[in-house]
């Protein structure tokens, strides 16, 4: 019991470490990109380099780590994460940037996949869900701490963040080596001539059509939706407000803690009072709304009062409609679970390219297409998405043709 605590532990510190790094990008790299003369294209590209990496990858070194254990692809993206830190810090041109992104996308991506098959291998049915419970935590601590750190560390350099993150990183890998043993046994590993699952993208779409596939849809909508938001938020608060990276940094802390109030805190006593459905139709009608506040924020108390209004809305929808998805799932929990991130994962590639390319001709339209993005998802939910007392057995697990 001990022994698994201190892996619990090591898997702990070592997500906190890879978030953080996502995190200080999110208030820095705007300032990189006004440095290299660049904008909001730029930006998006940057974004959904890191996400389009992990889509692709992220399955493939779950399959790598079936094949020959955790520990190695954990050592690989925490190795991967360090160097592509180092990289992002001694960056003075845009594509050592844009190779930094991609680095991390394909190498740190190892990470949770691997980590969470960790926990898979060595807890028993009844504590696993405690431990996938410790890295969903690891991840909300990473973001709130990232963005904050990075701020207040820009204030003397813009490079400094990403050489703390290198150094934790560094320190996480020498833990790993020293501390962490393998958890999965030579004889329970997959044969070398064993398939490695890569992305699908045959399978994605024929999941649209599945008794999921509305819900699938509303994930991409979600994370399509909030990467306008996120992606341009350092360039829209410094080209609106004149915001650095100290306050940047500090606004998407409050956001980090405000989200992660809600989705502790607010999202299962709502959704059991109200089901799932309605929490996401009020949510996405709150997120529209919010993206128009902050359209109409004029001093810093409007802006965290419009960002938070917003975040709160926003942060009851993605495990709202994995709920949702998971109850309604005819095709396994797993493949549900594995197909609903792929969608989202989708959103937050896509997302930030149409935000930076809408952010160069307008500074207003990400967040004026955001809105539209949300009202759309809130229209389809009012007319498609029916709550679950309303529903027949056979409507969410529809019987075979007879």
């Amino acid at each position: 019991m001990q022994k698994n605590r201190r892996n619990l532990a090591i898997l702990f510190f070592t997500m906190v470490v890879v978030m953080m790094g996502f995190g200080m990008i999110i208030p820095i790299l705007p300032f990189y990109i006004i440095e290299f003369g660049a904008g909001g294209s730029a930006m998006g590209l940057l974004m959904a380099t890191y996400a389009i990496m992990q889509l692709i990858f992220s399955p493939i070194w779950g399959s790598v780590s079936d094949r020959i254990g955790r520990k190695p692809v954990l050592l690989i993206g925490v190795f991967g994460n360090a160097l592509a830190q180092l990289l992002f810090g001694f960056s003075t041109e845009l594509w050592m940037l844009i190779a930094a992104r991609v680095l991390a996308g394909i190498l740190s991506s190892a990470t949770l996949p691997t980590a969470m098959a960790y926990i898979g291998d060595s807890t028993s049915e009844r504590d696993r869900g405690g431990g996938m419970g410790i890295i969903g935590a690891s991840m909300g601590v990473g973001m709130v701490l990232g963005p904050g750190i990075a701020g207040w560390m820009a204030t003397y350099s813009l490079s400094a963040p990403f050489f703390l993150a290198a150094i934790l990183s560094l320190i996480a890998l020498v833990l790993i080596v020293l501390l962490l043993p393998e958890s999965l046994p030579q004889e329970d590993r997959e044969g070398k001539l064993s398939k490695i699952s890569g992305l699908n993208l045959k399978e994605l779409w024929e999941a649209l059509f599945s008794p999921i596939g509305l819900l699938l849809l509303m994930s991409f909508l979600v994370s399509f939706g909030l990467t306008n938001f996120e992606s341009v938020f350092g360039l829209f608060a410094n080209a609106r407000y004149g915001y650095g990276p100290q306050r940047v940094g500090g606004l998407l802390t409050f956001i980090g803690l405000v989200s992660a109030a809600v989705q502790g805190g607010l999202t299962g006593p709502l959704t059991k009072r109200w089901g799932e459905a309605t929490v996401i139709k009020f949510s996405l009608l709150g997120s529209a709304i919010g993206f128009g506040l902050m359209l109409l924020a004029a001093s810093l108390v409007g802006v965290f009062l419009s960002t938070g209004f917003f975040i709160f809305s926003n942060a009851m929808l993605r495990p709202s409609v994995s709920a949702l998805i998971s109850r309604r799932a005819t095709l396994g929990q797993g493949v549900a679970m594995g197909l609903n991130n792929s969608f989202m994962s989708l959103g937050r590639s896509i997302g930030p390219l149409w935000a930076g390319f809408v952010y160069d001709m307008n500074i207003s339209y990400p967040y004026w297409s955001g809105s539209v993005i949300m009202l759309l998802g809130f229209a389809i939910s009012m007319f498609r998405l029916k709550d679950d007392t309303s529903l027949q057995p056979e409507d969410i697990h529809p019987q075979p043709n007879k």
